[in-house]
């Protein structure tokens, strides 16, 4: 059981907690002089320490060296005793097991710098490993320029080991990698050792500098963490070293892990400026959702494909006002943009669609038209439209429309000469509409609910939750009620979301659909439910979504503030946010 360590808050992968020492530490941080080493049972014999409220304790160990086979690693591995006071096990991936210390240090992990694989593979099978709510060491590797990615993996304390000999060989660190002193004409740093005149820059300095930066670094990441923009913040930082880029998009493939703790929407704005948002964790899940549960219940009039717009959401836009206008809503409106690919206009409001801000330029980089006509191509293999009309200018959108329908016996109408908002644009995609029906706004507001529910809990979801559905409110505060006027689900328009009610928690409860489940201690709860509480969890829950708990004294349904493996395995912290409960006779 952690007792000297919790997670405070969590960016996706990344978190930032406390070390709780006498002297407290931030992370991710400086593990420092903080830590106290009882000693490798390789050089002697250990007695195992008392312990120390101020110090994080490494309990006797054996570290072994890279490719020491598991067997010999099992059998020569030694068990970690409990101590008064916060302790540290040595682990590595291949003898890594839940020991039940505050804090684990990991073996060897000079061999992991420059290799991206190596490191992301070893971090995320020891991060599996351990418990959610305890700290994860990593000595030996941290510089300015990577340890924002060692936290995005999951590191919390790290030590300033490689800032310190580097210094000392004449090198200069700060967040964009590394030069030699002999190169550098001026210093560029703001930190006392760097105030004095370049030529009496010693390597003494520079030992005091590197140190300097990899702490103002810790902070900068932290703060990260705390308004939830590490991601965007790595995106540009990391290019400065190829093997960070690659560690990067490395994490990005190992989709389970990530997007278990990818929170199903955020307060920040997703800022996407580099062609590795087309596949960050939250922009892919959005694109997957889409592709696998999204269902048209439009398959009876054409299908509009218009280009994104800078306002959001979408239809607040002046440039999607006029498409609606000329288009007297007689086709079903679907948005093309980088970096989600596509989005209907029920899922305008969906966290990330109406949250992203995007670099435009005008111009498409091959990578985004392939990406954006391969989930465009996905769509219409899943949906059924007579035929398109696309109203979309020619640099990139054309050429994501050609490839995606390549093939495809689906007429495609282009309706756009010069720009999409243009007279004559707006009078040709009038035109191209002539005889077809008219959307109402009801049915478009019953779709839109059905739509976020299916992306929300999984394809089916809208009709089985909605069957009979009674809509009250106006878009974009919409409710849904059940036959009986009882309100089932609300839309909550900041994150294109819905919350359910005690009668839509038991109609997901008895429904086919695919349930989040927590189960609970024998109490009532009020407010929150913490980690203790909390029995089982499924581990697919992300943080944001809509879960049931019950237990022998309650049922009822709230938001997860955790994901679902941090909900079984944390002793700290709230797991979810209560929004109606009810006792259980």
């Amino acid at each position: 059981m952690t007792e000297y360590f919790e997670v405070l808050d969590r960016d996706g992968p990344a978190r930032r907690g406390e070390l709780r020492l006498t002297e407290p530490r931030a992370t991710p941080g400086l593990v420092g002089d903080a830590l106290a080493d009882a000693g490798s049972l390789w050089a002697a014999d250990r007695t195992v320490p008392e312990g120390n409220p101020g110090k994080l304790t490494v309990l006797p160990h054996r570290a072994f060296p890279a490719g020491t086979p598991a067997d010999l690693q099992s059998a020569m591995d030694v068990p970690a005793p409990e101590i008064d006071g916060p302790s540290a096990a040595v682990v590595s991936p291949e003898t890594v097991a839940d020991l039940g210390t505050d804090a684990y240090v990991l073996s060897g992990p000079g061999r992991l710098v420059g290799h991206a694989r190596a490191l992301v593979e070893t971090l995320l099978d020891v991060r599996r490993t351990i418990p959610d709510d305890a700290a994860l060491v990593v000595s030996g590797i941290a510089t300015p320029a990577n340890v924002g990615l060692l936290a995005y993996a999951g590191v919390d304390l790290v030590d300033d080991h490689r800032a310190v000999v580097a210094g000392t060989e004449g090198r200069y660190l700060d967040s964009t990698g590394e030069t030699f002193l002999e190169d550098r004409a001026e210093l560029g740093c703001a930190c006392p050792a760097c105030q004095g005149p370049r030529v009496e820059f010693t390597r003494s300095d520079c030992v005091e500098h590197n140190v300097a930066a990899l702490r103002a670094e810790l902070t900068r990441v932290r703060e990260r963490i705390r308004a939830g923009t590490l991601r965007e913040y790595l995106e540009g930082q990391v290019r400065h070293e190829p093997w960070l880029t690659a560690a990067l998009r490395r994490l990005d493939q190992e989709g389970t892990y990530l997007r278990e703790r990818t929170p199903l929407f955020r307060g920040s704005e997703l800022l996407a400026t580099t062609e590795d948002s087309l596949f960050r964790p939250a922009v892919a899940q959005f694109a997957d959702r889409v592709a696998e549960r999204y269902t048209s219940r439009f398959s009876d009039v054409p299908l509009l494909l218009v280009p994104c717009s800078a306002g959001k959401p979408y239809s607040d836009s002046k440039s999607h006002r006029r498409f609606q206008e000329a288009a007297r809503y007689r086709a079903h409106k679907v948005s093309l943009t980088s970096p989600l690919g596509v989005v209907p206009q029920e899922l305008e409001l969906t966290y990330p669609a109406q949250h992203y801000d995007a670099a435009v330029t005008g111009s498409w980089s091959e990578t985004e038209i392939q990406v954006v006509a391969d989930r465009l191509r996905t769509y219409l293999e899943r949906t059924d439209y007579p035929r398109i009309v696309a109203h979309v200018p020619e640099d990139g959108y054309r050429a994501i429309v050609e490839r995606a329908t390549a093939d495809l016996d689906l007429p495609v109408t282009y309706t756009v000469s010069g720009h999409p908002t243009d007279g004559d644009s707006l009078s040709a995609l009038g035109e191209a509409l002539d005889g077809e029906r008219t959307i109402r706004v009801e049915e478009k507001e019953r779709a839109t609910l059905r739509a976020i529910a299916d992306y929300q809990f999984g394809a089916g979801a809208g009709e089985e939750l909605f069957d009979e559905l009674t809509l009250q409110g106006r878009y974009p505060r919409l409710q849904a009620l059940d036959p009986d006027g009882d309100q089932v689900a609300a839309l909550v328009p900041q994150y294109g979301t819905l919350a359910l009610t005690l009668a839509g928690a038991h109609a997901w409860a008895e429904s086919s659909i695919e349930t989040k489940r927590v189960e609970i201690d024998a109490f009532q709860p009020h407010g929150s439910i913490l980690a203790p509480g909390i029995r089982a969890a499924e581990s697919s829950i992300q943080v944001g979504e809509e879960v049931l708990f019950e237990g022998p004294n309650a049922f009822g349904i709230g938001r997860a503030t955790m994901h679902g493996t941090a909900m079984e395995r944390s002793t700290r912290g709230e797991a979810v946010d209560v929004r109606h409960t009810e006792p259980i006779d």
